[in-house]
Order: C-alpha cells, then sequence, then structure tokens
C-alpha cells in the first residue's frame, strides 16, 4: 500500500538533504508515492510566487508533505512561507524533539519534546506603525493573540502525546507573572486540561526565563514541554543546541486536516550542491512522518539506524565531526537497516 506525499525540495541544501531522506525512506521500504512541489525562493524563480497553488493543492489533496528548509528574506521580501503555511493549513502543533545522540558533548540525558503553539501569540502577525508627528515609523506595536480554543488544544495535544510516548512529564512554560492576560489565559487553560490527566502524568509550571537556565544547567529534568508560538520557538532551538545543533533535530507541524514534516534548520546556500551537508534532521522528520501514518515499528527502526550511526562516529558529515558526504553518510544509515 503506498502512501501520498506532497515532497517540498526547498532552497540551498534543500534538494540535497531531501534527495537523501527520499532515499533512505525507499531502502526502507516506506512505500511513499511523491508529488514533488516547489516553495520559497525556488518558488519565486520558478513560477514567481513563494507559495505556488499548486503547492497549496497538492497538499489539500494528500493532507501530508515532507519539507527542506525555505529561505525568507529578513527586513524585506515576502514574508515566511513556514509561517504562510501553518496558517493555510492550521498546523496548530509544532513539534520539536531534542535527543541526545552524539557523543562528546556536554550534556548526553537529553530527551526532551517541545510542542509549540503554531498559530497564534506575537506570531500571529498582528503589527503597525505608530505615526507621531513626521515621522510614519515614530512607533511599532505588535500585539500578541491567545485564544481559549487555540490553548486548549495545544494543551491536549501535549498531554495526549505524553500518554502516548508514555512520557512522565508535561511542563507548562509561560509568562504570566508579567503578561496576566495573554499568558494568564494560556497557563490557567493549561491547568484545566492538566486535570483531565491526573494520575496518568505529572504536571509542573515553568516562567520561560527559568525554564531557559534549568534547560542549559539540568535539562535531564525535563520531558514534555508546552509553551505559546514565541516561547517554542525560541527553547526549541534552545533545546536544539544541547544536542548538536539544528542539523540533528526535525520538526513536525501537525493540523486536523494536514501535517507538514521539515528540517527546521537554514538553507545553508554556502555548501548547497556541494554534497557535504547533513541530512539528519530532515531523516529523522520523516520518521516522525511515518509514526504519523501509522508505520511507528518502521519509523523506530529508521531511527535507530539513523542514531546508531551518529553515535559510531565512523561514517558521519563535517558537523558533527566526520568528513562523510551527504551520499556516504545516507549510505552507511542504509547499511544499518
Amino acid at each position: 500500500m503506498t502512501i501520498q506525499a506532497t515532497l517540498i525540495p526547498g532552497d540551498g541544501i534543500g534538494p540535497d538533504v531531501t534527495d537523501a531522506t527520499v532515499r533512505l525512506l525507499d531502502a526502507a521500504g516506506a512505500g511513499f508515492t511523491w508529488d514533488r512541489q516547489l516553495a520559497g525562493t525556488a518558488a519565486v524563480n520558478a513560477v514567481g510566487d513563494p507559495m505556488p497553488d499548486a503547492t497549496l493543492d497538492s497538499i489539500r489533496r494528500t493532507k501530508l508533505a515532507l519539507k527542506g528548509p525555505l529561505e525568507t528574506p529578513v527586513g524585506k521580501g515576502f514574508r515566511s512561507v513556514n509561517v504562510a503555511l501553518r496558517k493555510e493549513f492550521d498546523l496548530y502543533a509544532n513539534v520539536r524533539p531534542a535527543k541526545s545522540v552524539v557523543p562528546g558533548l556536554r550534556f548526553s540525558g537529553v530527551d526532551i519534546i517541545l510542542v509549540r503553539e503554531n498559530t497564534e501569540g506575537l506570531y500571529i502577525g498582528i503589527e503597525n506603525y505608530v505615526r507621531i508627528g513626521d515621522d510614519e515609523r515614530a512607533a511599532a506595536q505588535s500585539i500578541a493573540v491567545v485564544t481559549r480554543y487555540g490553548a486548549e488544544r495545544i494543551h491536549r495535544y501535549a498531554f495526549d502525546l505524553a500518554v502516548r510516548l508514555g512520557r512522565k512529564k508535561v511542563t507548562l512554560v509561560h509568562k504570566a507573572n508579567i503578561l496576566k492576560f495573554s499568558q494568564g489565559l494560556f497557563l490557567d487553560v493549561g491547568r484545566d486540561i492538566a486535570k483531565e490527566y491526573a494520575g496518568r502524568v505529572t504536571v509542573e509550571e515553568r516562567i520561560v526565563d527559568a525554564c531557559a537556565m534549568e534547560l542549559v544547567t539540568k535539562p535531564e529534568r525535563y520531558d514534555v514541554i508546552v509553551t505559546t508560538n514565541l516561547f517554542g520557538d525560541i527553547l526549541s532551538d534552545l533545546t536544539s543546541g544541547l544536542v548538536g545543533g539544528l542539523g540533528l533535530t526535525p520538526g513536525a507541524n501537525i493540523g486536523t486536516s494536514a501535517a507538514i514534516f521539515e528540517a527546521v534548520h537554514g538553507t545553508a546556500p554556502d555548501i548547497a550542491g556541494k554534497g557535504i551537508a547533513n541530512p539528519t534532521a530532515l531523516m529523522l522528520a520523516a520518521c516522525q512522518m511515518l509514526d504519523h501514518v501509522g508505520k511507528a515499528d518502521l519509523a523506530r527502526r529508521v531511527q535507530g539506524a539513523i542514531e546508531a550511526t551518529l553515535r559510531e562516529q565512523k561514517c558521519v558529515t563535517g558537523d558533527v565531526g566526520g568528513t562523510a558526504t551527504t551520499a556516504q553518510y545516507t549510505d552507511a544509515v542504509i547499511a544499518r537497516l
């Protein structure tokens, strides 16, 4: 049985890591049939649109996508396609696991899943300038929006995920001591949802700055973290740094009608096409995708092959201390299967 899925290679090293991941999935017998589409700068160059209708139509049809990194201009040009895709398909849950695998790092016991609300908060995009006198940009304001509906579904997703994966603790991360309305609502809803899981999952609360400090001193005390959009964006990169960087951490964007799995690192245009990029992040995102479509056993097998290859350190890419090319590393992971 084959599964239809949209494949977006992305920009920069995107095609390199995407091709490696597809090769691994084919070797594992994953059974995906890919509809290749464009987004980001590659789409602008090809059709003049960073998010073409053909790409959106494909995702609407397949309800499933694997995506390489996309370039977003800084301070000008089009807004983030990643954010636009999350809004278009209401991908409300961003799931970012960070697990210690590569030897020799400062921490060895990290195994954190960060669940980030993906559609609200400061990233909702309500912004404007305020004119004062002759200065049209004398001030700027951005509005954070937290709804009860949005808070309920992200907290419920985090608790359900913890129960399904056998996780022991969920930490509610917030700044309700200062932002008493928006963050206060998020925290209050989390407390209410937590009551439904009493006896199954331990619950704790952390103010975001205290959480950040503890993550870099004793990260092993954290299990599942659930938080708002901006805090989740920052803390998920922090947890990635604990385990070796963005090149080793995947991301899933889950909604009720579609799911997009991605490498969360940048496009690294300086090494694009050189065959030395590390495809691990997208490979692990593909494992999340396998789990999502009901192939949990295969997901664990593929992830096990990736982790074993990284731990052995005999054939890994330069960013994690090796000299292997993208193809050589991919061959090594496939050999582990």
